[in-house]
């Protein structure tokens, strides 16, 4: 069976009549997925197994930016922060599984542009598109600010914080090049690898060189503010959902994807639980962000240093899906997709560099690295990890909202999901634009280093 007439088979058994057609004529590759029949294609993209696109997931989602949550928990107090992990890692959980199905009943869709596009027509197209792109680039950018760091860190900031910025743009520029994910795939084992010794050494570091008693808090007493801005750094270490679509069009078979949505969710869970309340149990309630700041002069260089290959490689992943979104929306349909001449290849080089130059931008101009987390995940990460999902839950079920006691239960889930990502919208831009306006003067296009 060919993969055209595979996907027009698991998109009737799915049971979305949009996509129904005469078993003699299977869906076209248009409407099935991007890339269409690859079998005598030059560069195939559907290649990956599960735990590859598990791999790529966790190593998109975990990076450097899980040392930041030891200061959430220091500002919110343990037992707070650790059930806001898990809540908001199963709600992170559900609504990937929500994705998932939604990919299943639509299997053309790619990116959150399509599925704008299916929601609200071409307005939506756009409009989810371009949010897609934003929260790409968004993220990229706070991968070349945590580089920043690094080398200012690494060298006692031994030059300008420009030039470090320049240097990090180069190397995720060179990283992005492959065209297709199987060959990130290398990446992201490497770059989990990187971020879990560089944790491992900064919490037994922590734990060694603690001195005496450490203060620590249950509970805290805090303002609104200062909770909430460390509530969206909590919720920005479960912001990978925009790229499902992308990851599952480049799998063998995406009804695998709960597969690796279950390997992302309990891996960065656990994770994400030890390492913040441990770091906060020996650091207390100074502890800094990132982590590793905490740490004595040499071991904050040999963790930096640790460090390197996932904060330079999980914005490589970031960039790829970037650039694959602008790639396949020029060439969708197109032999020029899958061919390895000149033009082909040279439009994929000037989609990566415009798209880091722009991030690197972006790096620079807000260069407080909690404030840019929290900008993240109010503007962007709200809509596509949350509330999104639960707008996709009602247009699969219309007409079914009441129809039996599962399906009201599961209506009223999906009501109260998109009520949490309406209020982590609006409060986490109050609470983001307050900080970064706060901290405006803190070396945006500057020499000092970052914070």
């Amino acid at each position: 069976m060919s993969d055209e007439e595979s996907y027009a088979v698991q998109a009737k058994s799915a049971g979305d009549e949009s996509l129904k057609k005469d078993a003699d004529q299977p869906l076209s590759a248009g409407e099935l997925e991007p890339f269409g029949n690859e079998d005598q294609a030059e560069v195939k993209y559907r290649t990956m197994k599960w735990w590859h696109c598990g791999m790529l997931m966790i190593a998109e989602n975990v990076s450097v930016g899980i040392l930041s949550l030891p200061s959430a928990v220091a500002t919110l107090g343990m037992a707070p922060a650790a059930i806001m992990i898990v809540f908001i890692s199963a709600l992170s959980w559900y609504t990937g599984y929500e994705i998932g199905q939604f990919k299943l009943r639509h299997p053309h869709i790619h990116s959150m542009g399509d599925a704008g596009e299916l929601l609200m027509g071409r307005v939506g197209r756009e409009l989810m598109g371009i949010g897609q792109l934003l929260l790409l680039i968004f993220l990229m950018a706070s991968n070349i600010l945590m580089f920043n760091i690094l080398m200012n860190a690494l060298t006692d900031h031994g030059t300008c914080t420009l030039v470090f910025g320049v240097v990090g743009l180069v190397i995720c520029f060179l990283g992005a090049l492959p065209r297709t994910m199987d060959k990130v795939y290398v990446m992201s084992v490497i770059s989990f690898v990187s971020v879990f010794v560089a944790v491992m050494v900064t919490m037994i570091t922590v734990g060694v060189e603690s001195k005496g008693h450490i203060p620590t808090h249950a509970t805290t007493n805090v303002s609104f503010r200062e909770g909430f801005l460390a509530v969206t750094n909590i919720i920005f270490a479960y912001l990978a959902h925009v790229a499902y679509f992308g990851f599952m069009s480049e799998t063998e078979d995406p009804r695998t994807f709960n597969k690796s949505l279950a390997m992302l969710q309990i891996i960065d869970t656990v994770l994400y639980l030890i390492s913040a309340l441990i770091i906060y149990r020996y650091v207390g309630p100074d502890v800094k962000s990132p982590a590793i700041e905490s740490l004595s002069p040499l071991m904050r260089k040999v963790a930096w240093g640790l460090a390197i290959p996932t904060t330079i490689l999980s914005g490589v992943v970031l960039g790829h899906v970037a650039c694959k979104y602008i790639y396949v929306r020029m060439f969708r349909g197109s032999d020029k997709m899958h061919s390895r001449s000149f033009f082909s290849i040279g439009t994929w080089v000037g989609i990566c560099l415009g798209v880091w130059v722009v991030s690197w931008v972006v790096a620079e101009s807000i260069p407080v690295f909690n404030d840019l987390l929290s900008l993240i995940s109010a503007l962007f990460g709200s809509w596509f990890s949350f509330g999104l999902p639960a707008i996709f839950w009602f247009h699969m079920n219309r007409g079914q909202y009441f129809k039996n006691y599962k399906k009201a239960f599961l209506t009223i889930t999906n009501v109260f999901v998109l009520a949490i990502a309406c209020a982590i919208c609006g409060l986490g831009l109050w609470v983001s634009g307050a900080a970064i306006h706060e901290d405006s003067g803190s070396g945006a296009w500057t020499c000092s280093a970052s914070s």
